[in-house]
């Protein structure tokens, strides 16, 4: 009877050391086709005008249970998309985002706060044209889901930040041409 009790303790205690491992963190790969970083801004007061980037890269991983996260993001600045061939080119020029000598942009996140079971803003560093800034992007969307084409673990986020230009040396023609940029970013990321 003894011998059953210790048994049962025994396996008891393997069941209770291995429950946290059930919450451990899970990686996230940002999916391409379906992330697009956009930025807005005033043109001379007249528009708001708004743009987009082609490829985005990289990880987002979470931990549920802990409710931490992290975000690393690189976003491929030479695939903007102004809608205008030749205006794409003027923004990768050197007075904007001078895509010749910073091909990319990264914000790798340095805390996530939770509301709940849901992120709800993550703050990181921004980096443009070699210039690195702290920013807290605002999450105003977020699902976590199977993905029903993939048949795998999935999540999804809108979230935004507004930064100034003229911090990252791109400030030609402000405040004209407005200082005040909003990035969105709209991402979808499938579990490894």
């Amino acid at each position: 009877m003894q011998r059953i009790t210790q048994i049962t303790a025994a396996a008891l205690l393997a069941a209770a050391c291995a429950a946290p491992a059930l919450a451990a963190p899970e990686t996230y790969a940002v999916d391409s086709t379906h992330s697009f970083p956009s930025f807005s801004y005033s043109h001379f007061g007249l528009s708001q005008q708004i743009s987009k980037f082609d490829k985005t890269t990289g990880t987002v991983t979470l931990d549920k249970e802990a409710k931490t996260g992290a975000v690393d993001v690189t976003i491929d600045m030479t695939t903007v998309d102004t809608g205008f061939d030749v205006f794409n080119g003027h923004i990768q020029g050197e007075d904007f985002l001078d895509t010749a000598k910073y091909p990319t942009a990264t914000f790798k996140s340095t805390h996530v706060t939770f509301e709940g079971d849901k992120p709800v803003s993550i703050d990181g560093n921004l980096t443009i044209k070699g210039v690195t800034k702290p920013v807290t992007l605002k999450v105003t969307h977020f699902v976590a889901k199977p993905h029903p084409m993939l048949k795998k673990d999935a999540i999804g986020a809108n979230a935004s930040t507004v930064i100034k230009r003229s911090e990252f040396n791109a400030g030609k023609y402000a405040p004209n041409v407005g200082d005040d940029v909003t990035i969105t970013v709209s991402l979808e990321a499938v579990k490894k």
